[in-house]
């Protein structure tokens, strides 16, 4: 029996209803098959991936025709679980025109069925923009990667006496610029946990939290760190529940030993090894 496809109300439905919310990130067919087979209710196809597929620095040098790329695969290996794919860093912040288009493409060509972008009172017209076009939209604020030159590193935002004044009332505004410019949802990521639940409990969209605590409507992680796929460093709001990165070292080695001992391929492996034998 096919699992009953989730979409854009039913997310809303479960801040309602009191039901968390479960998020990971997705960058190719495999990964969506198997997380959308364990229930995960919404893939987003992050712009991280620069950082965990790419091996980049920071997420910034990411295109959207890359992310239209990979959503395009999260997209065929998903039966039940919302699809989000990000606009990255240029996609989306010379106008809202621009990010309209580029929301676009995320949806005709990449199969989305909704698009994150990130920033608060600024973006409140780009978020109207493509709102008005029945994309939804998912905001994103509080620490926003794209913005890490500004903020000089991935540093906690919205702190009492934090590195900047006014930074706390900052996020809330940003916060309630989202909710009222139209997205669906919003993301915090990197603030003190009872902000989050303040912003939690004031807003009617569902909030996803990314090293916000527990108050929020829902979690998103990264894959990699989630699995294990990254190195041994996991950020202290991240949690491993498997080690799989040492897993494929250990197979990869046995393999690698196999070949070089002579003991893989065996006949098993091979075709017509019996025919041969029987002449």
């Amino acid at each position: 029996m096919e699992p009953k496809k989730l979409t854009v109300p039913d997310i809303g439905r479960m801040k309602a209803a009191g039901e968390r919310i479960s998020m990971v990130t997705a960058y190719d067919c495999p990964f969506a098959r198997l997380l959308d087979e364990a229930g995960v209710d919404i893939l987003l196809v992050g712009d991280s991936l620069g950082m965990v597929v790419q091996g980049l620095e920071t997420t910034l040098p990411v295109t959207l025709d890359e992310i239209v790329y990979h959503t395009r695969m999260v997209a065929r290996g998903r039966r039940r679980a919302l699809v989000l794919g990000d606009l990255p860093f240029g996609s989306y912040q010379a106008s809202p025109m621009r990010a309209v288009e580029s929301a676009i493409r995320l949806v005709k060509e990449g199969g989305a069925e909704a698009v994150k972008l990130e920033g608060g009172t600024t973006m409140a017209r780009t978020i109207e923009a493509i709102a008005a076009i029945d994309i939804p939209v998912v905001g994103h604020v509080g620490l926003t990667p794209q913005s890490v030159h500004r903020m000089g590193g991935h540093r906690v935002q919205g702190r009492r006496g934090g590195h900047a004044p006014g930074e706390r009332d900052r996020v809330l505004d940003d916060a309630r610029a989202v909710q009222a410019a139209g997205a669906f949802a919003l993301v915090l990521e990197c603030i003190p946990l009872d902000l989050a639940a303040e912003i939690t409990a004031e807003l009617t969209i569902p909030t996803i939290g990314i090293g916000a605590g527990a108050h929020c409507d829902g979690q998103v992680l990264v894959l990699h760190d989630l699995l294990g796929l990254s190195s041994d460093w996991t950020p202290r709001f991240a949690k491993r529940y498997a080690e799989l990165g040492r897993e494929v070292v250990r197979a990869a080695s046995a393999y690698v030993e196999e070949v070089k001992g002579g003991l893989f391929p065996t006949e098993a492996q091979a075709f017509g090894a019996r025919a041969a034998k029987a002449g």
